[in-house]
């Protein structure tokens, strides 16, 4: 058997991120292998993680990333907020959203051995999670926004706009950040959101003692309020936060919005 010392301890230490009993346990197994003390580790650090797969990950970060007339976000998530402002999770979130932005939504699977890595190092229940990649038409104006607090992205945003310039598309997009509507315009809505929305304000107001006779008109123009509403709503519909005297609708003037992507943690 190999002698195994501490200085072979402290090297597959620092190239695994292992504890030191973890270490020392992976090269008496290997016989001082380190390419199979270090394999070792991680097909035990992957089988304890199978154990974490069912724990609430709701927190993470969300990163965002341009090329060209393409960009892309890529949320990935944890369990904690302390794992997801750490240097190796941001870059992480980081080079994912730069590969998709780059090759597409399914290159995230090239960094899967990095993603693996990371759950045995942090060992928390780590994954991608949701991925949004947009190319804007020949034409077309792409701006984003991305909101960070604490060292990690929480709230990234596209737009892609026609007729547009930058600036207006990055002012919608920071207007999406805060607004969060949930579709473009009214007429989006899944009908059966509508209906059930507009049979509660019927009996709201009814029990209110509006006139029976009005309560079409009264119902409708809470429909309206509804559309409106930030968060939620529809995005056209939605007092601009730039100048809220005007609609979303009103500030593009004659632009004209493609698609818009957000992603919250």
């Amino acid at each position: 058997m190999a002698s195994i010392g501490a200085i072979d301890v402290k090297r597959l230490r620092d190239q695994t991120g292992a504890g030191m009993m973890d270490a020392k346990k992976a090269l008496v197994t290997s016989d001082g292998d380190f390419e199979a003390a270090a394999r070792w580790l991680r097909e035990q650090g992957l089988a304890a993680q199978e154990k974490r797969s069912d724990r609430e990950n709701a927190e993470g970060a969300v990163a965002l990333a341009r090329d060209g007339a393409v960009a892309a976000i890529v949320e990935l998530r944890s369990e904690t907020d302390f794992v997801a402002k750490s240097p190796e999770f941001t870059s992480l979130a980081d080079d994912l959203a730069a590969v998709v932005a780059a090759r597409g939504e399914g290159a995230v699977a090239e960094l899967a051995d990095r993603l693996d890595d990371l759950k045995v190092t942090l060992k928390e229940n780590l994954e991608v999670g949701r991925v949004v990649r947009v190319a804007a038409a020949d034409g077309n104006v792409l701006d984003s926004y991305l909101h960070v607090q604490n060292g990690r992205g929480k709230n990234a945003v596209v737009v892609e706009l026609a007729g547009g310039e930058a600036e207006l598309a990055h002012d919608i997009a920071v207007h999406i950040a805060f607004a969060r509507p949930r579709h473009l315009t009214r007429d989006e809505f899944p009908a059966e959101v509508v209906a059930a929305r507009r049979a509660e304000l019927e009996v709201l107001s009814r029990n209110e003692g509006k006139p029976e006779a009005a309560l079409p008109k009264i119902v409708e123009g809470r429909m309206t309020g509804f559309f409106k509403e930030a968060p939620g709503g529809a995005l056209l519909d939605q007092a601009f936060v730039k100048d809220e005297k005007q609609s979303v609708a009103q500030a593009l003037g004659n632009a004209s919005i493609v698609r818009f992507a957000q992603i919250e943690i």
